[in-house]
């Protein structure tokens, strides 16, 4: 039977084989009783390797929470409960995470019953204090992005969730780097340590490495430049200031390039409007801080640029991370400046990238977003937004990307060329019964 509902998940999923470390994750979590630390690089997909062997383990008939994922960010915390959700197991999950009212998180877990549950770890806390989720009832809690949790401070908050938590039975923590050495409070015992990363070199080998050199201290000309080169390919272009991400982002905006901006002093609907539109093609360029070098489940992202270097060989490990995952292939490039060298810790071969003239203008993006002002809470689903774009927006469904069904609204991105047609012909018009709006996500 679960070999059965692994079949099922990893053809829903479009997988042929699993990687050696999430073999031997799937293997040490599943049959072994053990703690289970997991070391592997960033995008070698840690978060599959242990939500396989999870959704064999947990009762789908126990409508109590069962598991607990700790994660540093809510946007990893909603990513990963996308993740889970697109594998159609059976198990319900629910992302929790500060930014919101925790009453809201509430009365969605009384509805929803999870099984599985998502969060920062202050929102859990707070969680497990008010009794929203059974503290005796939780069997299992994976701590993902463990290093990452120890370098924003969360400590405290961990020590005291793992200390409430009277029933655990196994501990699993994934990093993309090496802990020197555990903190006591994770409380582990005998412990399967499944060690995957490489110590020498800091980039995969997949990803061809250039340096493109800029005549000028300002480097925005050649950074458009480098982007007019690769045409409709998505690129993350990372900095290491908030500011500077603002004053990239619109340069390349008045250049005509489809942008979305990202950093951590954005507001959280601004942060998930911008990797939404990422994630669905409807943006090209991600400009961001070193806040997108981690934690993000983008799989088709072909190009990384450092138009700020990295300040040291971890923060090249995670920005580099976001392309050539699984078996793909990707590019990085080091934009130089007059008075910059390229780092020492960049060991691999590299080309000097030459630009050639500009085209015209960007290449625009195949996708725009669209806001719809329903969500679940409207019993809105996927099918009856397809069904209304088709029927009131004159919509081919071949013409219909990614749709994102969240409790109040919904995210869909469609042909860039039919969005103004699909506003138009929807102005005013009802989905399900209900009159909503529709409106573009800029």
């Amino acid at each position: 039977m679960r070999n059965e509902l692994l079949n099922n998940v990893l053809a829903k999923l479009g997988i042929d084989q699993l990687s050696m470390m999430q073999q031997e994750a799937e293997e040490q979590i599943l049959r072994g009783r053990h703690d289970v630390v997991i070391l592997s690089p960033t995008g070698s997909g840690k978060t599959l390797a242990y939500l396989l062997p999870l959704i064999q383990l947990l009762d789908t008939s126990d409508d109590e929470v069962q598991a607990l994922v700790v994660l540093p960010s809510r946007e990893l915390a909603l990513q990963s409960n996308a993740v889970l959700k697109s594998m159609g197991s059976g198990l319900r999950s629910q992302s929790c995470y500060g930014g919101r009212a925790t009453m809201d998180e509430h009365k969605i877990l009384r509805q929803n019953r999870p099984q599985v549950v998502f969060g920062t770890p202050g929102r859990l806390n707070d969680h497990l204090e008010k009794g929203n989720i059974l503290a005796h009832h939780i069997k299992y809690i994976i701590i993902d992005e463990f290093d990452k949790c120890l370098e924003m401070g969360f400590q405290n908050e961990m020590a005291k969730l793992i200390d409430c938590l009277p029933s655990l039975e196994r501990r699993i923590l994934l990093s993309a780097t090496d802990a020197e050495q555990i903190p006591q409070f994770v409380e582990l015992r005998r412990t399967d340590r499944l060690d995957y990363l490489v110590d020498d070199e800091p980039v995969n080998e997949r990803v061809k490495v250039y340096r493109v050199d800029s005549p000028e201290k300002d480097k925005l000309g050649t950074l458009a430049h480098l982007l007019l080169s690769l045409g409709e390919s998505q690129s993350i272009v990372f900095l290491n200031y908030r500011d500077s991400v603002v004053r990239t982002d619109e340069f390349l905006r008045q250049q005509g390039f489809v942008t979305s901006a990202f950093h951590g002093g954005l507001e959280q609907q601004q942060r998930e409007d911008a990797l939404y539109k990422f994630s669905n093609g409807s943006s090209t360029v991600l400009v961001s801080t070193d806040l997108a070098s981690r934690g993000l489940d983008i799989p088709q992202i072909d190009n990384i640029i450092h138009y700020h270097l990295p300040l040291n060989e971890e923060a090249l490990v995670h920005r580099v991370g976001r392309t050539a995952r699984w078996d793909a292939s990707g590019k990085t490039f080091f934009l130089i400046g007059p008075e910059e060298h390229l780092p020492e810790f960049v060991h691999s071969d590299v080309e000097t990238y030459e630009l050639m003239p500009n085209k015209e203008k960007p290449a625009a993006p195949r996708m725009a977003t669209l806001y719809i002002g329903k969500g679940k809470k409207d019993k809105i689903s996927k099918g009856d937004i397809v069904g209304f774009l088709c029927k009131k927006g004159g919509l081919q469904t071949s013409e219909i990307g990614r749709i994102d069904v969240a409790e109040r609204y919904a995210y869909v991105a469609v042909r860039r060329e039919k969005m103004q047609q699909v506003i138009r012909l929807t102005r005013g018009e009802k989905i399900k019964g209900v009159r909503t709006i529709v409106e573009p996500v800029r």
